[in-house]
Formats: structure tokens, sequence, C-alpha cells
């Protein structure tokens, strides 16, 4: 389904999948007399959540997005993420906000599969992207939010030989920021720090974890449990969250850190979980997701950690780890799981 918001008539569109008719219901809401729409948070770091969100706002993130990204009237742009979610609703907002021509996919884990014309905008988890590698030559800009982009999927993306005229870009943001105010691009250049939007600031609180002041999105100055290293210009380095932080035996341990040095030999999912130990406080252990495999422990082996309390004291397969319905890596529902059979 394509709707061409530079000649809309909701009327004469024709919603049929279960999905059309839930953007058809978002079309609805955003252009009522209402002020704010509702979005759900994804429940990845807690208990999923209903909340209000003043359109106009909207229209001031899809703004910094476009500009950024240098998209305009007439573009096409593609949906295939929830429009339950921020996500899935500021991808309608963009193309409202630029009179794109939008394309509706059915959100699923290779959702451009099918594509076979070139495409100037779309945005797509992680999941996504690793099962649409063959179809990114079309895509002039995407952006990859909703979970960490991993080192194995960082590097099949360079190794596509993709053109000077694709943009990749990893995203930096969360419902409170309607979606992101960040991005740091893995194609054509590959950059280690995230490019804060116009009109957006960041700094460090006591605990040398980032805040964000984006008055454009939100009112109030928004302190996120996300450790940084910020340099001149605004730019800043994700290293880890501060509420993953694990203490084994007195040492405090960033298992993101950790995972970006596991993914480069793996190409399995990995996540470091600190799991309570009688003499150690929390023990580290290495979750893989996948089939027991005597290639991936030999390899984890000749890994040199920095330091030696970096290598866990115990490694678990997992046929499958948990995730959210809009594809983030659910670290509470693994460690309830873990915990539960350790």
């Amino acid at each position: 389904m394509l709707i061409d918001f530079n000649n809309l008539n909701i009327n004469k569109l024709s919603f049929k999948t279960e999905f059309e008719k839930k953007v058809k219901i978002f079309l609805e809401e955003w252009y009522s007399e209402g002020t704010t729409v509702n979005v759900q948070t994804s429940g990845s770091t807690g208990v999923p959540k209903v909340f209000g969100i003043e359109k106009k706002k909207m229209i001031n993130s899809a703004v910094m997005t476009c500009n950024f990204l240098g998209l305009k009237e007439g573009n096409t742009a593609l949906l295939c993420l929830p429009v339950e979610y921020i996500s899935g609703k500021m991808m309608v907002v963009r193309s409202i906000q630029r009179k794109m021509k939008l394309i509706i996919t059915e959100p699923s884990l290779a959702p451009v599969e099918n594509l076979e014309t070139e495409i100037d905008f779309c945005a797509m988890t992680p999941l996504q992207v690793e099962n649409s590698l063959d179809q990114l030559h079309l895509i002039k800009n995407l952006i990859i939010g909703g979970a960490a982009v991993s080192e194995s999927l960082k590097t099949k993306i360079q190794q596509m030989n993709l053109s000077a005229s694709n943009q990749i870009f990893e995203t930096y943001g969360m419902s409170e920021t309607l979606s992101h105010i960040a991005l740091r691009q893995l194609m054509p250049e590959q950059e280690d720090y995230f490019t804060v939007f116009e009109n957006v600031s960041v700094s460090l609180d006591e605990r040398e974890c980032l805040t964000i002041f984006a008055p454009a999105v939100n009112d109030e100055v928004l302190k996120t449990n996300d450790l940084v290293e910020i340099k001149e210009g605004g730019q800043f380095k994700f290293l880890g969250r501060i509420d993953h932080v694990i203490n084994s035996g007195g040492a405090k341990i960033f298992p993101e850190t950790l995972e970006a040095f596991v993914k480069k030999v793996i190409p399995n999912e990995a996540l470091f979980l600190g799991i309570k130990d009688e003499s150690l406080g929390q023990k580290l252990i290495l979750i893989i997701e996948g089939t027991r495999s005597e290639d991936i422990l030999n390899k984890i082996s000749e890994i040199r950690f920095e330091k030696s309390f970096h290598k866990p004291k115990e490694i678990i397969f997992i046929d499958e780890i948990p995730r959210t319905p809009n594809g983030k890596v659910s670290r509470m529902e693994l460690y309830q799981k873990i915990a539960n059979n350790v």
C-alpha cells in the first residue's frame, strides 16, 4: 500500500490488512482536533506504559530528522515498524511533514525482501537489517534503531560494498525524546560518536551518565542511565548502561563493552549478565543465542580481554534470547530465565 501525503484523501484509500488498519487509526487520530496522540513504550527496561505526546513536538522531531538527512517533498519512505510505538508513528509523521510518499509494509524480520525499486528513506531494527542486507543498496537513507547495532552486523554492512550515496545511521533516543535526538554514521564512513541534532544539548551528570536537553521535543532535562564519553561539539560515545553494570568481587564490569568484543569474533547474539554469587556478589556469565558450538567456545577462549575478570566464569547457550514485541533484547526477562535455572 502507498500513501501520497502530497495528495492525501484518507476516504479514498483502501486499508485492507490489520496493520494497514492500525495505520488508518493513527492517521485519524493525527488529523483529529486533539493536540496529543497516545504512544506505547516497548517495555524493554520495565512494564510497558501508554502516554500522550503533543503533536507539535512530534512535528519538531520529524523536522530535525528530515533536515539532518536532507529529506524533501516527493521522496519515498517505507514504514515497516509497528505503529503502536513511537518508532512507527514517527515514520508516518516524517512522511506527513515532508509530504513524502509512504509505502506501508507489514512489520516482519525481512520487510524489504520484495523491494525492487529505490526508496529514499527507511527505519529498521537491527534484526530487520540483518535479514535485508541484499536490499540495502535500494535504500538511500537508512536509520537503524530499537537496539544497539552489533559488531557483526556492522561488519556485514561494510562488506556489502554500497555506494557513497547509501547512507546508514545508528540512532540514539528513547520514547521521551520522540524517537531519536542523535545519529551515528555506519556507512559510507563508520563513526564512533553520535552527532546530536541542532538545538539539542548533552552533558554528564554526577554519575557520568548522559543528560539531554531537547526543548523542541521535551520541556524537561532528561537524565539517562547511559554512561557516555562526550567530546567538543556535543558528540558522544555510548559506553554502557549504569543499571547493567555488574559488580563481581568488587570490580565494576560494563557488559555492553564486553559484548562488543565478543561480537567481533562470533556471529551469534551474545549478552553478559551478573548472576548472584555468594563469594563474588555477582558472577559474570555469557549467554549465547544458538546451539552449543566448540568452534564458538574456542573463538571466545582466544579473546584477549583487557582485564582477567572480564573473562566469563560460565558460558550458557540458549535457543532464543527473549525480546520485546519491537525486537529489543529483554535483559530483565533473560536474567529471570537464567537465574531460575542456575
